[in-house]
């Protein structure tokens, strides 16, 4: 009898949660239509780049000389590129360079905005003064124009993608995180919470920062495509992911834009 008990709430708290799921989802199709879409489209995109070694048809950089530039065919579904590798193999594990790039970057762009934005935000004055200035000096010049700068000097590889497509664009959208804070520092709570003692440090990360994650939750979001195309474009020109590594910017720079025509 007693086991009858405790099985019934929790199947009610099963079904409960399954229905609330549902009607999330429901409601996200019906009100945000083409924000379903991208999801779907960057979920389908994350789950291939997860499995690829499950999926893919061929090894990543299996070469075989004597399929070189055919066609479309049975065993090779989009035919090969001039070393005679699988092209749909390697689009598979382009996604999952793609994804790393764009999760990653993001998780670090977002980092820095946010680092930047509470100290410039919070203390302001001079601090606030002299940060900015740097923030407007950065943002003055071309984005692409900085980052193929630093690529030159540092040199093509996943983890200087990673962390040049991060610093360098988390330093712009710092701004966003300022504004955030600076209306959130004016509450009275603030001045309360000051007033008994607590530190800036304990001000900043249990009261400021959780008020503060809406517009970072917008900036992780929106920021993911703008890493992967740039990530592509880098490759493209010859600054990003260095060969025999899979990227989708690389597969059409070279030889790519040959055995294309």
């Amino acid at each position: 009898m007693s086991e009858n008990l405790e099985t019934v709430p929790v199947a009610a708290v099963e079904s409960k949660r399954r229905s609330m799921l549902a009607d999330l989802v429901i409601r996200l199709v019906q009100e945000k239509p083409l924000g379903t879409v991208g999801a779907v489209i960057v979920m389908v995109l994350l789950i291939v780049g997860i499995i690829a070694d499950f999926i893919a048809p061929y090894g990543m950089n299996e070469i075989n000389l004597s399929a070189r530039l055919i066609p479309s065919s049975p065993e090779h579904i989009l035919g090969c590129d001039n070393l005679g590798r699988d092209l749909f193999t390697r689009i598979i594990y382009g996604a999952r360079v793609s994804m790393y790039i764009g999760f990653g970057a993001t998780a670090i762009s977002v980092l820095v905005a946010t680092i930047i934005g509470l100290i410039s935000g919070y203390f302001g004055g001079k601090a606030d003064i002299i940060i900015q200035r740097f923030v407007d000096a950065w943002i003055c010049f071309p984005g692409l124009f900085i980052i193929l700068t630093v690529m030159v000097i540092l040199g093509g590889g996943t983890l200087q993608v990673l962390f040049v497509l991060g610093l360098t664009n988390g330093i712009g959208t710092s701004r966003i995180v300022r504004s955030a804070v600076m209306a959130i520092r004016e509450n009275t709570y603030i001045d309360g919470v000051r007033a008994i003692g607590a530190s800036n440090t304990r001000i900043l990360l249990r009261h400021l920062l959780p008020n503060v994650m809406a517009p970072i939750i917008v900036i992780f979001s929106i920021s993911i495509g703008g890493m992967i195309l740039t990530e592509a474009a880098l490759s493209f020109l010859g600054f990003g992911i260095n060969p025999p590594t899979p990227s989708w910017g690389g597969m059409l720079s070279g030889a790519g834009r040959l055995y294309m025509q």
